[in-house]
C-alpha cells in the first residue's frame, strides 16, 4: 500500500516518534510517506533525524519529509494527524499561574476548567485552519485523526464547524483497564473486557468482565483499597467509584478538576491527591513534567537518535489508537477500540450534539460506533456539567464573544465552586489580555479588556497552589534516573 499521513505539530517529538513506529508495525504500510509539519525547524530537524535513522536501520523504503508549510504537508494526505499545543509551554503556564491568583488550583489545565477553557479558545482557530487546508488539498476522502487536548472541544469544532471527517483520540481508557486489571490479579489486561462511555476524560467504565465473570462495585471498590500502591495514589477515584458506583478511566490528578468537590479548599487538597508523581493530583503538575521533558529530551537528544538505531519490534507496539484505525480501515482487520465522535445518540442520556468517547469498531467501511447506551445517571450528571461548558466554550471561540468566555467558564464546576462572578469576569480578561497573541478572535475585545482590568478592585495573590513541585534540574533528573537504575 503507498499512502500519504500528515503529522501536524510533529514536533513533540517523542510522541510522534511512538505513532510512526507503530504504524510501521502494519507490514503492509511500509511504503507509505510521513509528511511532518511543525512551526518550529528545529524541532522538526530533530524529529526527521530521528525517524529517517529508523528507516535506514530497519531497511524500509518509507519516506520521511519535514517542512514548516503545513497546506503542502496535507496536500495529498489520506490521513492527517494532529499533536499541536498552540501558545506552547508560555502559553500554558498563564493557564496555571493566573488562575491560581483567584484561588483556582489545577492539576493539568487542559480540558476543561479555567486552563482547559482558554487552551481550547488558543486551538480552536487553528484547528479550523486545519480543516480549512484539509478541505482543498488533502485527499478527497481524507480523515482527521485528532490528539491535541482539549479533545472534545477540538472535534467539536472541527466537526462542526470545519466540515471535515473527523475522530478524536485519547489513551486513558487503556490506562484505567490496565489499572483496573491489575488490581484484579489478571495476568494480562487482555483477561479484562469493558464497556466505557462518557465523555472524554470522563468516561465510565460501566460494564467489566475478568474472563467472563462480571465485576460488581464491592468487589472492585476491595481490590483497589488493598492495592498497595493504586490504594494512596487514586484516593479521589476511589472515593467517586464509591459514591457513584463506577470507576473513572482518568487519572486521579485530572479527575479532580473535573468536580467541583475535591480542590475547591486548600487545606482539603492534599488529603485527595498523591505526590509520588504528577499525575495524581499535584498543583501544575503536567506543566512541570511537560517543561522537564522538554529541556530533558534537548539535552539527551544524541542518545534518543542512537536508540533509533534498533529494529523495530512489532510486539511492542503501543496501545494508541492511530495504527489500530489506520490498520483496520486499508486491511479490513476488525478493530474494537474507544473514540471521540459526535453523539447523534448514541449516547441516549447525552445532548445528540457532544462529542462523546464511547466504543466503536472500525473496518473498511469506517467507524461504526455501538449505539443504544444509557450511562448511570450520576455520570450523565457530571458529563452534562462539562458539556455545557464545552459547548459555550466552542462557541465562544468561534464567535469571539468574550462574554460568552466568562459565562463558560463561570459555569465550570471547579471554577464555581471556588470563584465569584466578579473573580471569574476579571480572570478571563486577564487571561486574553495575557495570552492576545494566540487569539485572533478576541483582538477587539483585548482594548476593553485592559481598561477593564486598570480600574479593577477585585484582589488577588501570589500563589503557588497547595501542592506545587519545583521543575527538575537536567542534573537532577540525571541523578533520579541513575538512583532508579542502581535500585532495579
Amino acid at each position: 500500500m503507498s499512502f500519504k499521513i500528515a503529522i501536524i505539530g510533529a514536533g513533540s517529538v517523542g510522541f510522534t516518534k511512538k505513532l510512526f513506529t507503530d504504524i510501521l508495525c502494519v507490514p503492509e504500510f511500509k511504503d507509505i510517506e510521513f509528511a511532518l509539519t511543525d512551526l518550529s525547524e528545529h524541532n522538526l530537524g530533530m524529529i526527521k533525524a530521528i525517524l529517517d535513522r529508523i528507516v535506514e536501520a530497519n531497511g524500509l523504503p518509507t519516506r520521511v519529509t519535514a517542512t514548516t508549510d503545513r497546506r503542502k504537508a496535507i496536500e495529498g494526505a489520506r490521513y492527517i494527524i494532529s499533536c499541536v499545543r498552540v501558545g506552547g509551554l508560555e502559553a500554558y503556564a498563564d493557564d496555571i499561574r493566573i488562575p491560581l491568583k483567584y484561588g483556582i488550583d489545577q492539576c493539568v489545565g487542559d480540558t476543561i476548567c479555567a486552563g482547559g477553557i482558554l487552551y481550547g479558545q488558543r486551538n480552536i482557530p487553528v484547528i479550523l485552519d486545519f480543516c480549512k487546508d484539509i478541505r482543498e488539498v488533502a485527499d478527497t476522502n481524507a480523515k482527521f485523526l485528532n490528539y491535541a487536548n482539549p479533545m472534545a472541544m477540538n472535534t467539536w469544532a472541527a466537526i462542526e464547524y470545519g466540515k471535515v471527517d473527523t475522530v478524536g483520540l485519547c489513551h486513558g481508557v487503556q490506562h484505567g483497564a490496565e489499572q483496573i486489571a491489575a488490581v484484579l490479579g489478571a495476568k494480562s489486561p487482555r483477561e479484562l473486557d469493558y464497556v466505557c462511555s462518557g465523555i472524554n476524560h470522563q468516561t465510565w467504565f460501566i460494564d467489566l468482565r475478568l474472563n467472563g465473570r462480571k465485576i460488581d462495585k464491592d468487589e472492585l471498590v476491595a481490590a483497589f483499597e488493598a492495592h498497595p500502591v493504586y490504594s494512596q495514589q487514586e484516593k479521589l477515584r476511589i472515593d467517586v467509584l464509591k459514591r457513584f458506583g463506577v470507576y473513572s478511566t482518568e487519572s486521579n490528578g485530572h479527575l479532580s478538576e473535573y468536580l467541583p468537590w475535591y480542590r475547591k479548599r486548600p487545606d482539603e487538597i492534599t488529603r485527595w491527591i498523591d505526590m509520588s508523581d504528577w499525575i495524581h493530583g499535584e498543583t501544575g503538575g503536567y506543566l512541570r513534567y511537560s517543561t522537564e521533558t522538554r529541556n530533558w529530551f534537548e539535552t539527551e537528544y544524541p542518545q534518543f537518535l542512537e536508540a533509533a538505531s534498533k529494529p523495530i519490534d512489532a510486539s511492542k507496539r503501543s496501545n494508541e489508537h492511530a495504527s489500530h484505525i489506520l490498520e483496520a480501515l486499508e486491511t479490513n482487520r476488525v478493530y474494537r477500540g474507544h473514540f471521540n465522535v459526535k453523539n447523534d445518540g448514541v449516547i441516549t442520556n447525552l445532548p445528540r450534539d457532544a462529542i462523546i468517547e464511547s466504543p466503536g469498531f472500525v473496518d473498511r467501511f469506517g467507524i461504526n460506533m455501538a449505539a443504544g447506551i444509557t450511562l448511570p445517571e450520576a455520570c450523565a450528571a457530571t458529563c452534562m456539567a462539562s458539556i455545557n461548558v464545552q459547548r459555550m466554550s466552542v462557541h465562544a471561540a468561534i464567535s469571539g464573544d468574550i462574554d460568552l468566555l466568562k459565562l463558560a467558564v463561570l459555569h465550570d464546576p471547579l471554577v464555581g465552586a471556588v470563584s465569584t462572578p466578579e473573580e471569574v469576569w476579571q480572570m478571563v480578561d486577564e487571561m486574553v489580555v495575557a495570552q492576545a497573541q494566540w487569539l485572533p478572535q478576541y483582538a477587539h475585545a483585548v482594548p476593553a479588556a485592559k481598561e477593564r482590568l486598570s480600574k479593577s478592585t477585585v484582589k488577588t495573590r501570589e500563589w503557588a497552589g497547595a501542592a506545587r513541585r519545583n521543575v527538575r534540574s537536567i542534573e537532577e533528573l540525571r541523578a533520579e534516573k541513575a538512583a532508579l537504575k542502581q535500585a532495579v
